[in-house]
C-alpha cells in the first residue's frame, strides 16, 4: 500500500524511489487476483492515496483533510489551526438556507412526511443546477421536476414517465427551465408554471434540443447528449435541431437479459463512412415570446455542415455558432442575431488535413477575447478583438498549449497575463507557464519533470501544485505567485515495497526518419542483464492520445507481469504525441500505417538489447489500440501474440464523423480506406492473434470482430480465436467478464511468451 507523509510542520522529506533497494527476488508475489480486486485476495494499491488539499473557503488558509480530521494551514505564516466556520451570508451558490422544506412540501398536501422529506434531500444536497445567486434550484426527483427559490414553497413544473424528462436546465436567473420530452424542446416559466413547447415536431427521425448518436460521440464528448444553451442574460436559448431521416440505422442486440430467451434488439441511428449525417440547423427561442428565430445558414446551401459548438458572448447579445464541413477541413465561428438569426463569420480555421473543434473563447473584460488554434501546426493563443479583427498572438513557439487555468485582463498598467498548461518543456510533461496578453514575459511556475496539476486562491497570489511522474507517486505543495515553494504539505512514499516494485525508464528513441518518440520501460524489480525477458507491449496510439505521460503509473497488472520476468513497454509513436497538430497529421489519410512503423523501430531499439528476446514478444490495446494490435501481427512478423479489444478493422465500418476527420470519405480516398484496411491483410497474419469484442458495442459493432473473424477464415488461417462478451458495450464494465478477460490475456501471455508457465 501507499504511505503518505504529512510535512505540514516537519521540513521537506527526500522521496525513496521504487528504484532504490535492493535486486533480490522480491519476498511477495502479487497474484493475477490482486490485479483485479477479486474478493478474497490481499488488498494491493500502487496509486497514490494522498488526503485531500483545497483552497478553504476564505482563500487565505489551505484545508488539509477532511470531516473532524481537517486542518487548516495559513501559507503566510505556516501555523497549523482548526477550520474557521464560514459567515452567515458568505459563499455564493449553495448558500440559499433549505429549513423547513419537508414541511412546506407536506403543506400543499398529497404527500407522506416521509417523501417529502425526500423530495426536500433531493432538492438540498442533489439539486442539478443552482441560479447565479443561489437562491433557486431545480432536481428531477422521482419523475417530477421540482423547483424551489428561497422564501417560496417548493413546486413540481413537469412531471414524465419512465424518465422521459431529460436535459433539463436552468437559465441563470432562474425564471425558466428548459426541458426535453419525447424528443420535443420545452420551457418553463418558473413564476406560472406555465409550459410553453419551443418544437413540436420531435418524433424517432426529428431530434430538438438533444443530440443523436454521433454528436454526442464524436463533437460534443461522449455521454453528453445536451442539445439546448442558455444565454448568460437569460433571454435566449440556443437549440439544435437535427433531422434524422436520411441516417442509416443500426442494430445492437442482447442475448441475456430476456427471461423467457428471446433478444432484446436496440436500434440506433448510426451513420458509417460516406452515409449521410443528420440535417443540422439551429433555432434560437425568445425566452419570453417563445418565438424561434432560425440561424441564417443559407452561406452553406449544398454543403453537408456540421455545428460542432454553440455559446454566446458573456452580455448574450450574440449567440455563437461553430461550423464546420463535412471532412471537417475548415471551421467559421459565426456570430448571430439572436433576434432575427442574421448570422456574419467572425474567425475562418483552415487546414490541409483537418481542423480540430475549436474550444470556447476566453473573453476579458475590454471586450476582446482569446481564440485557440492550431494554424501554426501547434495550438497557441490569439487575441481578437469582438468584431473577429486579430491583435496578435499571445503564445507561439514549437510546443503545444494544453489548457488555460486564468486570465488576467488588462488594467493601469499592467497588459494583462495568462497562466496556462503547455508541454513547452517536454511533450510528455505538464507545467504551469504565465505569459503578458502581448505574448512578452514568458515564465515557467512549476518545478520539477513530471505532470503538474494546478489550483489557484482566489486572489492567485498563491496556488496549490500536485506534482507526480513515473518515478514519483505524488508531491502537494503551495507556491506563491512566482512559483516558489512556500510549503511542501505531502507527499506519497514508495508504495509496496515488500512487494519488490520495479521502476519505471524513459527513453527518447529515433525511428527511420529520425522522429524522436518517448518510451517508458518497465523492467522487473530483480532484471539481470544476463538474463533473457519478453516483452508486452500495451498501446492505444489513437490520434493525439499518447500512451507514455510523465506521471505515476499505479498499474499492478504491469507490476504483476514484471514480477513474472516480463518487460513492460508503452511508447507514443509520432501522431499519439502532445505535439501538436503538424505532429498528429503524420496518419491524414493512412490511418494505421505509419503508426506500426514506429512501433517496429521502437521494438528494434528494445531488442537490439540482448536481455529484451524479440522472438517473445506480445502487443495489447484496446479500442484504436485493438485495431493497431491487428495492424501488427498482419503487416509484421515481429510479434508472437496480439491480444485486440474493440477493434475497427475497417475504416468503412466506422462513424462518419470521426473516419473522415482523418480519412476523409471512400468516395475521395478510396485507396486509403483499402491500404489501411486489416481484413484486406488478414491473409498475412503472424503470430497468434485473440480478439474479443462487446457483443451490445454501440461505438465499434461486434462486426468488425465478425468480419475480420470470417477474412481469417476465407485465408485458411487457424492461429487465431476470439470472444464475444454478452451485455457489454464499448469497454468491459462488468466485474465478472473483466476478470475472464484478464485470466483469458494471463493464459495467453504464458502459453506463447513464457513457455506455458509464469514464475
Amino acid at each position: 500500500m501507499l504511505v503518505t507523509t504529512l510535512l505540514l510542520s516537519a521540513a521537506p522529506l527526500s522521496l525513496q524511489t521504487p528504484s532504490e533497494g535492493s535486486a533480490q527476488a522480491p519476498a511477495k508475489q502479487i497474484t493475477l487476483e490482486q490485479t483485479s480486486r477479486r474478493p478474497g485476495s490481499e488488498p494491493i494499491n500502487l496509486s497514490p492515496s494522498l488526503p485531500r488539499v483545497r483552497w478553504a473557503w476564505d482563500g487565505e488558509h489551505v484545508e488539509v483533510g477532511r470531516g473532524e480530521d481537517a486542518r487548516w494551514l495559513d501559507v503566510r505564516t505556516g501555523e497549523l489551526g482548526m477550520p474557521a466556520g464560514r459567515p452567515e451570508g458568505e459563499g455564493g451558490q449553495g448558500a440559499a438556507p433549505l429549513e423547513g422544506l419537508a414541511e412546506l412540501i407536506q403543506a400543499q398536501g398529497g404527500r407522506s412526511e416521509k417523501e417529502a422529506q425526500r423530495i426536500a434531500r433531493g432538492l438540498e444536497k442533489r439539486p442539478e443546477q443552482l441560479s447565479d445567486d443561489g437562491s433557486a434550484r431545480m432536481a428531477y426527483l422521482g419523475e417530477e421536476l421540482w423547483f424551489h427559490r428561497v422564501g417560496e414553497a417548493p413546486r413540481v413544473l413537469a412531471r414524465g414517465a419512465d424518465g422521459e424528462i431529460r436535459y433539463d436546465r436552468m437559465s441563470a436567473d432562474g425564471k425558466a427551465l428548459a426541458f426535453v420530452r419525447g424528443n420535443d424542446l420545452f420551457m418553463v416559466n418558473t413564476a406560472t408554471g406555465d409550459v410553453a413547447p419551443v418544437t413540436s415536431d420531435g418524433g424517432l427521425d426529428q431530434f430538438n434540443g438533444i443530440l443523436d448518436w454521433v454528436y454526442q460521440e464524436e463533437i460534443y464528448g461522449r455521454g453528453n447528449f445536451l442539445g439546448h444553451f442558455w444565454s448568460p442574460d437569460s433571454e435566449h436559448l440556443a437549440f439544435l435541431a437535427l433531422d434524422e431521416s436520411p441516417v442509416y440505422e443500426f442494430t445492437v442486440v442482447d442475448h441475456i437479459e430476456d427471461s423467457t430467451f428471446r433478444v432484446k434488439s436496440e436500434v440506433t441511428n448510426y451513420p458509417k463512412v460516406g452515409d449521410p449525417n443528420p440535417i443540422v440547423r439551429v433555432g434560437i427561442t425568445d425566452a419570453e415570446t417563445a418565438a424561434t428565430a432560425w440561424v441564417d445558414l443559407s452561406a452553406y446551401e449544398g454543403q453537408e455542415i456540421l455545428v460542432v459548438r454553440v455559446g454566446w458572448t458573456p452580455d448574450g447579445k450574440r449567440c455563437l455558432v461553430y461550423v464546420q464541413d463535412r471532412i471537417q477541413t475548415w471551421m467559421d465561428l459565426l456570430s448571430v442575431d439572436p433576434e432575427t438569426g442574421d448570422s456574419e463569420v467572425l474567425i475562418r480555421e483552415e487546414s490541409s488535413s483537418w481542423t480540430e473543434r475549436p474550444e470556447p473563447p476566453i473573453w476579458l473584460g475590454d471586450g476582446t477575447f482569446l481564440w485557440q488554434s492550431h494554424r501554426t501546426g501547434t495550438d497557441h493563443l490569439y487575441r481578437y478583438q469582438l468584431g473577429g479583427e486579430l491583435l496578435g498572438a499571445v503564445t507561439s513557439g514549437d510546443w503545444n498549449l494544453r489548457g488555460v487555468e486564468h486570465v488576467d485582463a488588462p488594467e493601469g498598467d499592467s497588459p494583462g497575463h495568462v497562466w496556462f498548461q503547455s508541454t513547452a518543456d517536454g511533450d510528455i510533461n505538464s507545467n504551469l507557464y504565465r505569459v503578458a496578453l502581448d505574448g512578452t514575459g514568458l515564465v515557467r511556475l512549476t518545478s520539477d519533470e513530471g505532470s503538474h496539476s494546478i489550483t489557484f486562491n482566489g486572489a492567485r497570489t498563491y496556488f496549490i501544485d500536485r506534482f507526480s511522474s513515473l518515478t514519483n507517486p505524488g508531491v502537494v505543495r503551495v507556491c506563491d505567485a512566482e512559483g516558489i515553494i512556500v510549503k511542501e504539505l505531502c507527499r506519497a512514499e514508495a508504495p509496496a515495497v515488500d512487494y519488490g516494485i520495479g521502476a519505471w525508464e524513459l527513453h527518447e528513441v529515433a525511428t527511420r526518419d529520425g522522429v524522436e518518440l518517448d518510451v517508458a520501460l518497465l523492467k522487473p524489480a530483480d532484471f539481470d542483464p544476463a538474463g533473457s525477458y519478453a516483452v508486452w507491449i500495451s498501446t492505444y496510439s489513437g490520434p493525439a492520445a499518447p500512451s507514455v505521460r510523465n506521471r505515476w503509473n499505479g498499474s499492478t497488472f504491469f507490476q504483476f507481469l514484471a514480477q513474472q520476468g516480463v518487460l513492460v513497454l508503452q511508447t507514443n509513436v509520432r501522431s499519439s504525441t502532445s505535439r501538436g497538430h503538424d505532429a498528429t497529421s503524420a496518419l491524414y489519410r493512412r490511418v494505421g500505417l505509419q503508426e506500426v512503423e514506429d512501433m517496429v523501430d521502437v521494438l528494434d531499439w528494445l531488442t537490439a538489447n540482448p536481455w529484451a528476446d524479440g522472438d517473445r514478444v506480445g502487443i495489447t490495446g484496446y479500442s484504436f489500440g485493438g485495431t493497431m494490435t491487428a495492424n501488427c501481427l498482419c503487416r509484421t512478423d515481429r510479434f508472437k501474440l496480439g491480444i485486440a479489444g474493440g477493434g475497427v478493422y475497417d475504416w468503412r465500418m466506422y462513424d462518419t464523423i470521426y473516419t473522415e476527420r482523418y480519412m476523409r470519405t471512400p468516395s475521395d480516398n478510396l485507396e486509403g480506406y483499402e491500404a489501411t484496411s486489416v481484413l484486406g491483410v488478414a491473409k498475412d497474419l503472424n503470430g497468434f492473434l485473440h480478439m474479443h469484442h462487446g457483443i451490445m458495442d454501440d461505438n465499434v459493432h461486434v462486426q468488425n470482430m465478425f468480419q475480420m473473424a470470417h477474412a481469417l477464415m476465407k485465408a485458411g488461417k487457424t492461429n487465431w480465436s476470439m470472444m464475444a462478451y454478452p451485455q457489454t458495450r464499448h469497454g468491459i464494465r462488468d466485474r465478472d467478464l473483466a476478470w475472464h478477460s484478464r485470466q483469458t490475456e494471463w493464459a495467453l501471455i504464458k502459453e506463447h511468451l513464457l513457455g506455458g508457465v509464469g514464475r
